[in-house]
């Protein structure tokens, strides 16, 4: 089963990382090797996974919720040495994301990129998680969170912080720099937190939503799609510019059943609606 989407000229499909592409939170991932190399302590692992716990809940989807998640991960990750991070994330990136992509993500990713859009890769995470992980998945294009970085490490400040609001702000410089048309645009997110986003675009699609996303994709009609298989890409998507339909379709029989999985949903939802 294959998903079809008419080829076109500038136009993007934006998707949003944790629990939409991956199985899990990417920052929370690696918080294993970076407690192993003495980046972060014990605490640090507590608060920072309570912290996503009360984000993934509602309860820091606000404003100032947003703020002070922001100025603890930049104090947090002052005087860290730049290249130690991307070495970790270089290491345990087979280990710690590749087994938990989603094959419905990747197969959707390929049908994009097929039909002659760029994707984009649209996450809070810091550039330097978010980048390897678009690579795994032949996306180049990234819009992440930056920290200031001075004499080759972390200064404490953040130069972009990509939640919220601030993601459209990304998208729109984007757009603005590459003639994209919004709203011939696509969307995918599972969280609350991300409909300024969603209601950016012309497309936009709920994954795995929370209970508020849910309520409002209803509410408007919004497709609803559910990834529930999470399958080790190996290494034959690694450092392609594309993913082409072959490949995401080639690299194993559990993309086959998540790309058929997926097309049944759609043929149920297309149903309903008629």
């Amino acid at each position: 089963m294959r998903l079809h989407f008419r080829p076109v000229g500038l136009s993007a499909a934006f998707f949003d990382l944790d629990k939409t592409v991956i199985a899990k939170s990417s920052a929370l991932a690696f918080g294993r090797p970076f407690y192993r190399d003495g980046l972060i302590s014990r605490r640090d692992v507590v608060k920072t996974a309570y912290a996503q716990l009360m984000f993934r809940l509602g309860g820091g989807t606000d404003e100032q919720s947003m703020a002070r998640t922001r100025d603890y991960m930049a104090a947090l990750c002052k005087g860290w040495r730049v290249e130690q991070v991307q070495q970790i994330v270089a290491e345990t990136l087979g280990t710690l994301i590749n087994p938990y992509v989603y094959a419905e993500a990747a197969a959707l990713i390929a049908e994009h990129q097929a039909a002659g859009r760029d994707v984009v890769l649209v996450s809070a995470s810091g550039d330097e998680m978010v980048r390897p992980i678009g690579a795994l998945l032949g996306i180049t294009d990234v819009i992440a969170t930056r920290m200031a970085i001075v004499d080759g490490r972390y200064s404490g400040a953040v130069e972009f912080y990509a939640a919220g609001p601030a993601k459209v702000t990304g998208v729109q410089r984007l757009a603005d720099e590459r003639g994209y048309d919004l709203s011939e645009c696509y969307a995918y997110s599972d969280s609350n937190s991300d409909l300024p986003l969603l209601e950016a675009v012309g497309h936009p699609s709920a994954v795995n939503p929370d209970r508020a996303l849910r309520r409002v994709a209803a509410l408007r009609s919004w497709p609803i799609l559910e990834f529930r298989h999470p399958v080790p890409l190996g290494r034959r998507l690694r450092d392609r510019p594309a993913v082409p339909v072959a490949a995401a379709l080639g690299v194993g029989v559990g993309v086959a059943i998540g790309v058929a999985l997926y097309g049944r949903h759609r043929r149920t939802r297309a149903a309903a609606v008629a």
